[in-house]
């Protein structure tokens, strides 16, 4: 029958059974609201204890000895977490303070008008942040950790962390950008892990460098995670409730900022090589000063009640998403809107003034569009029609912290996963599709057809693109746990809404759906990145910085990640300039993050469509794997400022140790390759040719074995468990007298399994240890090599370049670049197919060399 299945939430273990409701909500807890308020008075009394007691220590106290044993170095680190008390760990406490909905505006946000400065030399706020999306949000908090005086300015406090589209987070590429943000002290992490309903790890079958973590979320509970972190979180970040105009700004040709940023001379930069010095360079104030028109000092708002007011700062970051004169769109309907707001036919007007001073400074501005689907009521699905996918239960969170405590997300440990479900398109959906194209919108970009995100196409643009699809999968994905709201993944389309319901109701188990809201498209404004620097700093204004779709890309991942860097910046300018002095650039490489990959595509490249990330698009993607965000990036973040919480640096500095002392143990242990072959069979050492009697005497490490094609660690360590634990034994008898033996003995130490807080990194860390020297190599020749020419006769298709996407190809038969410098300047090209056609022309040219020299050769004879 047509019902919600009560497994769309779900208590751990239990079977699948009708009789439940339609709405479900976590149950409360049995105790008094007395006792719920004694026990949260005295959480808050032994965190403020345990805060006191911490700061008082010496970082370096955290420091594990190296001689310290894993188990210690984990049990020392579980004892400092237990005693400082972490919030949100306790999925009862989760629950309680999670769907207790205290006040939108917080007492710091209410007073934050009041609290601006009254000395005529000291601006309001070091930065204000314009945009309460997720790249405001990680904008606003980073510039606050640096400690800078920061004002979130949005148009709706309550709207703070909405998701306006798709309730996940991560995925392919987007997982790797989620952990980096946390790495680096951000909040998107942490506030997936609060809200996360459904867990899994994409890719996993393959490579860990290609794994991505993703997590659907309830939104009500992202939105409040995320509104706690915000006005809860940085005591130095106020939020103002007000419509942003425009910009206050000092105009000037080559006029000095308020902020500076130094370039590589900077005492950061002393040990830097000198492409990172170069970007640095370019990023500075001086660097930027004859391009330079304005300065900015502040924005005008419009408050609630009316009240124009104008708000000065040191830097602005503007972080408007789609908001940028953004027009809605439903079939040949168009009003002016950035999204509707949720529940309600309500429009959020977009920012037009922004839009207008941005256009008259002569910045490159352009039209993309994106879509969201309509939303389904889950009382009329036929679930039981759909292919089932559950969530994968122990769950991989996106905070390190709490990964390395082996804490799971408070939502898995209150057991209340939900399943997602998949249906499908056919031939009747897509010639519903094409039937109806009429009635879409037309729009500003691309010649009315529109500019939207190649990766994440409208359902008519994926039965154009592909005719000879019979189907395409779509997601059915529960918004939340009290709620029978569903969201077709994949399934955006802008028809009239009666369209949009025929065309839902041709598909597996939605022959009998009703839909909740129809779906709409949204065209906005987008700024050309390559006007900004590394810093994502605009070269036009100085002090002003832009973050998210602004500068043409999508996702909420790709717009935190944008956010940290430029909150970060802006802080650290503004902070700085505050007492009398100059900030270092804080930028991240490509070798270093795939927010370098991201930021450096942007900023050199630009982009003419929304830009997604992939983890195709790092030419160093071996070395920026999801497991090691935090030992890549967490130590920047410390020397810059944005990570100051002392329990993420002693865990770095626990998990750098443990690391090390497991792949020294590994290192240590050898054994003959015909005794790894006896205990763990042929498999384990390449096949038979382990027993050759050439081998005999051939030893290998642990280390070794491991690097070795489908060896797993946990493999490796049971079989030096047991020789250990059998040496063990010998060494006891030994001693005892119960065997024969005049050799002294030693202690042998039994290997302990690797917990969960460093098992992939080890493995992977040492399984790639020969592919990442390669990869440099690689790299490294293929910078010489850029300057060489490319024959004008190539042919790019998939015979001739089979590693290709069909973007890439499609690119460069339209560009035809001459040499490889001018291929690499292309966007979507990425630098790993770069090297592919590199070696494809040396081949073609070695080839027709050698022709040629037969052909001499022929004719001489």
């Amino acid at each position: 029958g047509i019902h919600q299945p009560p497994m769309m939430r779900r208590r751990r273990g239990e079977a699948r059974t009708g009789g439940e409701g339609p709405n479900f909500v976590i149950p409360a807890s049995s105790a008094s609201a007395s006792t719920l308020r004694a026990v949260t008075a005295s959480v808050g009394l032994l965190a403020a204890a345990a805060a006191a007691a911490v700061s008082a220590v010496p970082i370096q106290a955290f420091a594990p000895s190296p001689r310290t044993s894993i188990s210690t170095r984990v049990l020392r680190h579980q004892r400092r977490t237990a005693t400082m008390i972490r919030p949100f760990l306790s999925s009862a406490a989760a629950s309680r303070r999670l769907l207790s909905r205290p006040s939108l505006v917080s007492s710091r946000s209410s007073r934050s008008l009041s609290m601006m400065s009254t000395d005529a030399d000291t601006p309001d706020y070091d930065v204000i942040v314009i945009g309460g999306g997720h790249a405001g949000c990680d904008a606003a908090t980073a510039s606050a950790r640096t400690g800078a005086r920061t004002a979130l300015v949005t148009q709706r406090i309550d709207t703070v962390g909405e998701l306006s589209c798709n309730p996940s987070i991560g995925g392919i590429g987007k997982g790797h950008l989620v952990k980096e943000v946390d790495a680096l002290g951000g909040v998107i992490g942490e506030a997936a892990d609060r809200a996360g309903i459904h867990f899994r790890m994409l890719n996993r079958r393959k490579g860990p460098a290609v794994r991505g973590p993703r997590a659907q979320m309830d939104r009500d509970l992202y939105k409040d995670a995320m509104q706690d972190l915000i006005l809860n979180g940085e005591k130095t970040l106020s939020t103002v409730e007000a419509s942003v105009e425009d910009l206050l700004l000092d105009e000037g040709d080559g006029i000095d900022v308020l902020a500076p940023l130094l370039g590589a001379d900077a005492v950061e930069f002393a040990d830097k090589n000198d492409a990172e010095k170069k970007m640095a360079d370019m990023a500075s104030a001086a660097a930027n000063k004859d391009n330079r028109k304005a300065r900015i000092r502040g924005v005008v708002v419009t408050l609630p009640d009316g009240t124009r007011k104008e708000i000065t700062s040191r830097t602005v970051v503007i972080t408007t998403g789609t908001f940028l004169r953004g027009v809605l769109m439903i079939g040949k309907e168009r009003y002016s809107g950035g999204r509707h707001l949720r529940d309600s036919e309500e429009v959020e007007p977009p920012s037009v003034g922004l839009a207008k001073t941005l256009e008259r400074f002569g910045f490159p501005l352009g039209r993309l569009k994106t879509g969201t689907p309509p939303r389904l009521d889950g009382t009329t699905i036929d679930w039981d029609a759909c292919a089932i996918q559950p969530s994968e239960d122990p769950a991989v969170p996106f905070s390190h912290l709490r990964q390395f405590s082996g804490e799971q997300p408070p939502l898995v440990d209150a057991g209340t996963l939900i399943n997602c479900y998949k249906s499908c398109t056919n031939e009747e959906t897509h010639k519903l599709v094409m039937d109806y194209a009429h009635l879409l919108p037309e729009y500003d970009g691309k010649d009315g057809k529109g500019n939207g995100p190649r990766y994440c196409p409208s359902i008519y643009k994926k039965v154009e693109r592909f005719p000879e699809r019979t189907g395409h999968n779509s997601f059915l994905e529960p918004e939340g746990l009290s709620t029978n709201i569903v969201y077709p993944n994949g399934m955006s389309g802008p028809y009239p809404e009666d369209i949009q319901l025929k065309i839902m109701r041709t598909m597996v188990g939605l022959e009998k759906v009703e839909i909740i809201r129809p779906g709409y498209d949204v065209e906005y404004d987008f700024v050309n990145p390559q006007c900004l620097t590394h810093c994502l700093e605009t070269k036009t204004i100085g002090g002003l910085y832009l973050a998210g779709q602004i500068c043409g890309t999508t996702g909420y991942e790709e717009a935190a990640a944008q956010g940290v860097i430029a909150g970060a910046n802006a802080g650290r300018a503004a902070a700085a300039a505050s007492r009398g002095e100059a900030a270092a650039p804080f930028m991240l490489g490509r070798d270093e993050a795939y927010i370098g990959v991201l930021i450096d595509d942007l900023v050199t490249r630009g982009t003419n469509e929304p830009y997604r990330m992939f983890t195709s698009r790092a030419e160093y993607r071996i070395s920026l794997r999801a497991d090691n965000a935090d030992l890549r990036l967490t130590q920047k973040g410390v020397d810059a400022g944005l990570v100051t919480d002392l329990e993420r640096i002693a865990a770095l500095e626990a998990r750098e140790g443990m690391i090390e002392d497991r792949i020294d143990e590994l290192r240590k242990f050898r054994l003959h390759v015909t005794k790894w072959a006896a205990r763990g069979g042929n498999d384990l050492m390449g096949g038979a040719s382990a027993h050759d009697p050439k081998k005999q005497h051939e030893v290998k490490s642990a280390e070794e074995v491991l690097g070795m094609p489908h060896v797993t660690l946990s493999a490796v360590e049971s079989i030096v468990r047991d020789v250990q634990t059998e040496q063990q034994k010998a060494a006891t008898d030994i001693m005892s007298g119960q065997a024969d033996g005049d050799i002294e003995t030693e202690e042998v130490s039994i290997m302990e399994p690797s917990p969960t807080s460093i098992y992939d990194t080890v493995e992977a860390s040492v399984k790639y240890k020969s592919y990442v020297r390669r990869q440099h190599k690689d790299m490294a020749s293929w910078r010489k090599a850029q300057g060489a020419r490319i024959p004008p006769d190539v042919v790019y298709d998939h015979g001739a370049l089979p590693t290709l996407s069909s973007e890439e190809l499609e690119k460069l038969n339209l560009v035809r670049p001459a040499t490889f410098a001018d291929a690499s300047q292309i966007s979507g090209i990425t630098p790993q197919s770069l090297v592919y056609l590199y070696h494809h022309v040396q081949a073609r040219n070695k080839k027709r060399d050698r022709d040629k020299m037969q052909s001499i050769s022929i004719a001489g004879k």
